[in-house]
């Protein structure tokens, strides 16, 4: 007899989400390894005493181990699969009933957080593998590869008439606010460029407004070129891989963001 199963859900009390993912998952066996706490520490001075409670800190991120975990870079996309994958949702501690908040939450705590924040993230996870000796210390690997941006390379415009407009926006924030800051530096000191190219490029005399940091390259598989970044890795020659720093290049040559190993 042919079956037809019919779509018909019920509600079952039963049921609960940590019988439901098995011991042996991955998400399981990183929460064992892990952690995660000390980010609370590390965002506490960026929230009020008062107010509506926040994510989570730790929850976030988690969010952000699980986006790189499985690829996706899209926050929106994220959430989707943290809403339908049960380790997911797991792993972040939501029950079945508990909704998260909008996705673009998210994008409002990364900037809160700056860069700062992510940097000691990077230190203290690293400082973790070195006291439980995964970290070998004798080898040492570099790698670098392109990641490409969220801009279409047929939107760059003229740098100087972009560079202008975003000086008189910051004069004009500065004049309204004391705390505004004129010019965006990385630990107090602005971050000097490595080399200076004798050719001329083309981030030379234009720049994407949608993201000014990235840098037109031609692709791997050929092609036309994209907007993308050159990321940078020095791995530990130890079995587990360990990667001790990372920094980011920028259309200028400049490091945009570099994740070192505080020894």
């Amino acid at each position: 007899m042919l079956g037809h199963k019919a779509r018909e859900f019920k509600q079952h009390k039963s049921i609960s989400l940590e019988d439901l993912v098995p011991d042996d998952n991955f998400y399981r066996r990183v929460e064992r390894s892990i952690d995660l706490s000390f980010v609370r520490e590390l965002a506490a001075e960026f929230y009020s005493n008062i107010g509506r409670t926040s994510v989570d800190p730790v929850v976030f991120f988690k969010l952000q181990l699980i986006a790189f975990c499985e690829g996706i870079r899209s926050e929106r996309k994220l959430m989707e699969m943290v809403n339908l994958t049960l380790a997911h949702r797991w792993f972040i501690g939501y029950d079945f009933d508990e909704s998260f908040r909008d996705h673009s939450s998210l994008s409002k705590i990364r900037e809160r957080f700056g860069l700062e924040v992510f940097q000691l993230f990077f230190e203290r996870i690293v400082e973790m593998c070195v006291q439980v000796g995964l970290v070998w210390g004798e080898e040492l690997y570099f790698d670098s590869t392109k990641v490409q941006a969220n801009a279409n390379v047929n939107g760059m415009i003229d740098r100087a008439n972009y560079e202008a407009k975003q000086h008189l926006d910051q004069l004009f924030e500065e004049t309204l606010s004391p705390f505004g800051r004129l010019v965006a530096k990385y630990n107090g000191k602005r971050i000097i460029g490595i080399r200076k190219p004798h050719y001329q490029r083309i981030t030379d005399d234009q720049v994407s407004p949608i993201d000014p940091d990235a840098t037109p390259m031609q692709s791997s598989h050929g092609g036309n070129a994209m907007l993308e970044y050159r990321d940078h890795y020095v791995v530990d020659g130890g079995k587990a891989r360990i990667i001790l720093v990372c920094f980011f290049l920028f259309s200028n040559s400049q490091i945009l963001h570099c994740f070192p190993l505080q020894s």
